[in-house]
C-alpha cells in the first residue's frame, strides 16, 4: 500500500515537530511519498525526481529574496516534489506569505515545523518504511519489464507492449514523440482513456506536468523521457487514477525505459541529421576545437560558413519546451539543431544569408511570444560568422543569462507578469558583458563611485531613487517624457529629479563627454 503524507505526519518523529499544513491541504490528503530528503540548497529541484518530502531548516530562505523564495517553491512543484516542510524558529520566525501563496497556487503541500527536531531521526524512521515499499515496487517493476521484453521479442506492437505496463501499474499509459504525436497507448483492464489523454489523435499533448509528474483533477500525471541512442525521442505519460499507486507507476515507468527504447529503435530510429545535431551541440557546449565543429556541422545540415546564433533556455521544463522551440527555429532559420542538457535547452540556428540581422530580431520576437513556465529564462547570443564561432555565441548567451539573473536588467526590460518568461537579447547587455568579462569587481566599483559618488550617497542617505532615475533617462536617449512614463512619475517631478542629479554630478551632461561616462557608470552599477 502507498505511504501517504497524511499518515507520515502522524508518526512520532514528526508530531514532535508540531507540524501544521500552511498550503496545499487539499492535495496533502492524497499525496504519496517516495523518500524523505533534507537540504538547505535552494537549487535542489533539478536533483529531485518527484514524490519526496523535503525538509529544510530555513537558513537559506532567510537570506534569499522574496522572488527567489517563490521561485524555489515553483521549482519544487514543477519537479513533482510531494511536500515541503520548513522549520520555523529563531532563524526563520515564520514561513513568508509569498511562499504560502505560491505553494497554494502550485498545489504543493507546505508544512511548518513549529518545534525543532532532528531531521536525521525523521529520515531514518520514515525512509526505513519507504524502503520496504520500494522493494515491493522494484519486484513488480521487474515483472513488468520482463513481460514487456517478452512481448517485444515476439514482435508485438507498441500498444500490446504498453498494455503489459498498464495492467501491472493499473494506470493509463501513452507513448508520444517529443512533438506530441501519439505512438501507442493502453489502459488497464476495464479502464478507458479520456479525451485529455490524447488517444487516437496526432495533435500535440499539452504540458500538464513537470519532469517529476504533477496532478490532474482525476489523478496524477507522470512524464518520463525515453531516449533512443542518447537522443530524447519520446515521452511516456502515465496517468495514475485517484487512490492509485503513484510510486509504483514511477518506478515501473523508469524501469521499462530501456525496453521502450529498443521498441522505438526498431520502428523509428533517429536519423543521421538528428544524431549529428545533438553531437554538434554537445561539442559547441564543451568548447570543442573549430575543426571538430566543421566535421559535425554538415551532417547536421548546417553549412560551416553560415552565420549562426546560439539560444539558451533555463527552465524546469526543458524537454517539454523543445518541440515548441524547434517550431520557432524552423520558421526563423534555414537549418537548426536543439539539445536538452539537464535544465538547459540549447539551440543553434543557421540564419538566412543577407538578412541575418532581421532574422535574428525575428527569432528574439518569436521567443518573447512563446508561452513558458514561470521562472523560465532565455538568452539569444550574438551573430557568429561560421560554425567555428558558435561556442562564442553560446558563451555570450550564458553570460547574459547570469547577468540577468543577478539583476542587471532595468525594470522596463523585465517581464510584466509573473507568468511570463524572461528573454534576454545579448546585444542589450553588451556593456555589462564586456565589463563582467574584462573588469574585476573592484575596478567597476571604483569607476562607479568616481562618476556617481554624490548620487549614490544621496540615495543612501535619503532613500531616494536618483540612480534609477538617471539610468532610465539615459537609456531612453535623454528623453524626459519617455523616462517619466517608464518611472510612472509626473513630468514636473522628473524635471525636479534631473535638476537635483545635475547639481550632484556637476551640471547637465548633455553635449559633453560626461554623458557617455555617466551612462557607462549607471550600467556598471547594476553589476
Amino acid at each position: 500500500m502507498p505511504i501517504l503524507l497524511s499518515e507520515v505526519l502522524k508518526h512520532p518523529t514528526l508530531t514532535a515537530a508540531d507540524p501544521v499544513i500552511r498550503a496545499g491541504a487539499a492535495a496533502a490528503a492524497g499525496t504519496q511519498l517516495r523518500w524523505v530528503h533534507s537540504s538547505e540548497v535552494l537549487d535542489i529541484a533539478p536533483l529531485l525526481s518527484g514524490g519526496e518530502l523535503l525538509l529544510t531548516g530555513g537558513d537559506a530562505l532567510v537570506a534569499a529574496s522574496d522572488a527567489r523564495r517563490v521561485d524555489y517553491v515553483r521549482q519544487l512543484a514543477g519537479r513533482g516534489v510531494g511536500a515541503l516542510a520548513v522549520e520555523s524558529g529563531q532563524t526563520l520566525p515564520s514561513i513568508p506569505s509569498s511562499m504560502v501563496r505560491a505553494a497554494e497556487e502550485a498545489g504543493l503541500p507546505l508544512i511548518e515545523f513549529r518545534k525543532v527536531v532532528p531531521f536525521v531521526g525523521i529520515m531514518q524512521a520514515i525512509n526505513s518504511m519507504l524502503v520496504s515499499e520500494s522493494v515491493a515496487h522494484l519486484r513488480r517493476a521487474d515483472e513488468a519489464s520482463h513481460a514487456m521484453a517478452v512481448e517485444l521479442a515476439h514482435g508485438s506492437n507498441l500498444d500490446r507492449i504498453l498494455a503489459v505496463l498498464a495492467g501491472i501499474i493499473e494506470a493509463a499509459v501513452e507513448l508520444s514523440t517529443v512533438s506530441g504525436v501519439t505512438l501507442g497507448s493502453a489502459v488497464p483492464a476495464g479502464g478507458t482513456l479520456s479525451p485529455a489523454d490524447g488517444a487516437g489523435t496526432d495533435e500535440p499533448r499539452g504540458n500538464t506536468a513537470g519532469p517529476g509528474g504533477g496532478t490532474e483533477s482525476d489523478g496524477s500525471l507522470i512524464n518520463i523521457d525515453v531516449p533512443v541512442r542518447g537522443v530524447p525521442s519520446a515521452r511516456l505519460a502515465i496517468t495514475v487514477p485517484a487512490h492509485g499507486d503513484v510510486n509504483l507507476a514511477r518506478v515501473a515507468g523508469g524501469r521499462c525505459v530501456d525496453i521502450l527504447s529498443l521498441a522505438l529503435l526498431q520502428r523509428m530510429p533517429p536519423g543521421l541529421k538528428e544524431v549529428a545535431g545533438t553531437a554538434l551541440l554537445r561539442a559547441v557546449s564543451s568548447g570543442s576545437q573549430p575543426w571538430r565543429l566543421q566535421q559535425l556541422a554538415p551532417a547536421a545540415g548546417i553549412p560551416t560558413a553560415a552565420t549562426v546564433v546560439a539560444v539558451v533556455v533555463r527552465t524546469s521544463t526543458s524537454q517539454q519546451l523543445r518541440a515548441a522551440m524547434d517550431k520557432i527555429l524552423k520558421k526563423s532559420a534555414q537549418q537548426s539543431a536543439s539539445y536538452v542538457d539537464n535544465s538547459e535547452l540549447l539551440a543553434l540556428a543557421a540564419l538566412p544569408a543577407d538578412r541575418e540581422v532581421s532574422a535574428r530580431a525575428g527569432l528574439v520576437a518569436a521567443l518573447r511570444e512563446l508561452p513558458v513556465e514561470p521562472g523560465t529564462m532565455t538568452a539569444v547570443g550574438p551573430l557568429a560568422a561560421g560554425i567555428g564561432k558558435a561556442p562564442w555565441s553560446l558563451t555570450e548567451a550564458k553570460c547574459a543569462l547570469d547577468l540577468a539573473a543577478g539583476g542587471s536588467l532595468r525594470a522596463a526590460e523585465r517581464p510584466t507578469s509573473d507568468m511570463a518568461g524572461l528573454v534576454v537579447d545579448v546585444e542589450e547587455l553588451a556593456v555589462e558583458r564586456l565589463a563582467a568579462q574584462h573588469l574585476d569587481q573592484a575596478a567597476r566599483q571604483d569607476y562607479v563611485r568616481q562618476q556617481l559618488g554624490p548620487v549614490l550617497e544621496h540615495d543612501e542617505r535619503r532613500n531616494s531613487q536618483l540612480l534609477v532615475t538617471l539610468a532610465v533617462w539615459l537609456d531612453s536617449g535623454c528623453n524626459t517624457a519617455q523616462a517619466a512614463r517608464e518611472l510612472h512619475v509626473e513630468r514636473q517631478s522628473m524635471h525636479h529629479r534631473l535638476q537635483r542629479i545635475f547639481e550632484l554630478c556637476g551640471g547637465d551632461p548633455r553635449g559633453t563627454g560626461r554623458l557617455a561616462a555617466l551612462h557607462l557608470a549607471t550600467r556598471l552599477a547594476a553589476l
